[in-house]
């Protein structure tokens, strides 16, 4: 189970590029974790495109962006192609990384209960640890709140 003050669980898995990300490798700077249900869909795009528009502020306050959802690394490249998103979005197909993290659980649509993941984010500090978790995510302000949240750490 992933708690606030905890190390959060290291994994490895490819990008759009093809090339594998290794969440300790980024210890030393404020990583978020997001995982998203689907590429090209309007939420997702949504809240990927606000991670965007916000890049310069992350990069300023040397802040690390990874997107996770089970989309394959092909649909990755297009989807981080058409909308040119400057991070990394994970490909996590058999949802290993996104059960870790306790983004994977039952939802409903029209009536359908299904597994399926979950729109969370994990905010680690700088030493690894587990700094907030966001259970509920609004697409539009939430590259914003992360922001605001970490330099309220600071």
């Amino acid at each position: 189970m992933i708690q606030i003050d905890e190390q959060a669980p290291d994994f490895s898995l490819p990008d759009q590029k093809g090339t594998t990300h290794t969440l300790s490798s980024y210890k030393g700077s404020w990583i978020v974790v997001y995982f998203y249900p689907k590429d090209n869909t309007p939420g997702c795009t949504t809240e990927a495109c606000s991670f965007r528009d916000a890049a310069s502020v992350y990069d300023k306050n040397n802040v690390i962006v990874l997107g996770i959802s089970k989309d394959s690394v092909a649909s990755h490249t297009k989807f981080s192609h058409q909308y040119h998103l400057p991070f990394p979005i994970l490909s996590d197909p058999e949802h290993r990384v996104i059960e870790k993290y306790q983004a994977w659980a039952p939802k409903k649509f029209m009536g359908k209960e299904f597994l399926g993941i979950l729109r969370k984010t994990i905010l680690i500090d700088p030493k690894g640890n587990v700094r907030k978790i966001y259970d509920h995510v609004d697409v539009q302000t939430h590259a914003d709140q992360i922001i605001a949240d970490i330099q309220s750490f600071i």
